[in-house]
């Protein structure tokens, strides 16, 4: 009959001294178990996470124009063509009818600088007053800009451009009519036969 080995027995006082606590001592705190560490914060300077990088603002290369987006200004439209006012008068009354608009422009605010009156016949008595001065003097009136200048149908492609234009139909042919509205800036007033008027230069203008 085989033996069986007797297990080792160990002594106590192999076992070396137990952890009892001395009196006025507290037992060591048992260490706590390692787990897993925490992930590193990231430090100044070390790039976290990815993140998403913004689209690139790619800009054109020189020479290359630079395609305009919905925000590029748009194309400046045309110049609008002057307002056109009408006040209905013989060719007898035309000029009184003129010199009562100037009155009323004036009255409204408008600087004097910004008016010119063309008679299509005889010549407003101012302009024959100025020009009893002579040519010189009665130009440099209107090149100074600063009132009221009165030219009639011959001499107006000379004028320059005012903001209110007021035409007396006083007679004389009708082709000053457009040059009158050529000068004219913001306003033409026309003073004469609104059938005339309107064949020369057309009810829709």
């Amino acid at each position: 009959m085989p033996l069986i080995p007797e297990e080792p027995q160990i002594h106590e006082s192999a076992q070396g001294p137990r952890a009892t606590p001395a009196s006025g001592r507290t037992a060591p705190t048992p260490r706590p178990v390692p787990g897993p560490r925490p992930a590193a914060p990231s430090r100044p300077g070390r790039p976290g996470p990815p993140r998403p990088t913004p689209p690139v603002q790619r800009t054109p290369r020189d020479g290359a124009p630079a395609k305009p987006g919905p925000s590029a200004p748009a194309v400046p439209a045309a110049v609008a063509a002057p307002q056109l006012q009408l006040i209905p008068a013989s060719p007898e009354g035309a000029l009184d009818a003129a010199d009562e608009a100037v009155d009323l422009l004036l009255d409204s605010g408008r600087a004097p600088g910004d008016v010119l009156v063309i008679t299509t016949g005889a010549q407003h008595p101012w302009a024959e007053h100025e020009l009893s001065f002579g040519e010189a003097s009665y130009w440099a009136q209107h090149d100074a800009g600063d009132d009221v200048f009165y030219a009639d149908a011959a001499v107006a492609s000379r004028a320059a451009t005012r903001p209110v234009v007021v035409v007396a139909v006083n007679g004389g042919p009708g082709s000053a009519l457009p040059l009158a509205h050529s000068r004219a800036g913001a306003l033409l007033i026309v003073c004469g036969d609104p059938q005339t008027i309107n064949s020369v230069l057309g009810a829709g203008v």
